[in-house]
């Protein structure tokens, strides 16, 4: 069995290129872990379904008995209650998903080390240690664009899901590293590459 990797976690707020960083870390040879698509995967398990429909409503469901992603975000960030009934159906599975893709990345020899590209890794009482931690650094208006361009959701909306987050000030003076990612990719890609070689030299 391979020795355990390092494992790198992405901070940052919505919008600023966590899982853009997350693709380059991959190009440099990491393994990488997106919380969202394994969220994505665990909205469409009927078991699933059937919690959330229970805790918050049929509203939440579309008319072929999906989840309305839309309608399930808008309740949930309606109040801290909320958010927490909703985390307490989620979360489990996705920590159990989580931790067996750590086992499985750290048995690749081809994985140099794993990123975590979880949204609430802090909020979560990181329940996922990390070796290293990334921050993203972006402006509100740059976020705010690329989350209107992807059709998610306005500044309005923004601020009302960080308003449940740990600030991204907090979250900055927490990372070991910060990437500027106001510029653009090519300027992106170039520091991670700086930064992976950094880390990469640490885990020698």
């Amino acid at each position: 069995m391979e020795k355990k990797k390092k494992i790198i976690g992405l901070l940052g707020g919505i919008g600023s290129g966590k899982s853009t960083a997350a693709t380059e870390l991959k190009k440099l040879g990491c393994g990488i872990i997106d919380a969202d698509k394994i969220v994505h995967e665990l909205l469409e398990k009927d078991e699933i379904i059937k919690q959330l429909a229970d805790a918050f409503g049929e509203t939440i469901l579309t008319q072929d008995g999906r989840v309305d992603k839309v309608s399930l975000a808008n309740i949930a960030f309606d109040s801290q209650k909320n958010l927490n009934k909703l985390n307490s159906i989620i979360h489990p599975d996705v920590f159990i998903k989580i931790r067996a893709l750590i086992e499985h990345f750290n048995n690749s020899s081809q994985v140099k080390a794993i990123v975590l590209d979880v949204p609430l890794l802090l909020e979560t009482g990181n329940q996922i240690p990390t070796d290293i931690m990334i921050f993203v650094d972006c402006n509100d208006r740059v976020r705010v664009e690329r989350a209107l361009k992807k059709g998610l959701f306005n500044k309005k909306h923004l601020k009302k899901r960080e308003n449940f987050q740990i600030s991204l000030d907090k979250k900055a003076k927490i990372a070991d590293y910060i990437l500027d990612n106001n510029s653009g990719l090519e300027a992106l890609a170039e520091q991670i590459a700086r930064i992976f070689t950094n880390i990469t030299d640490y885990i020698k």
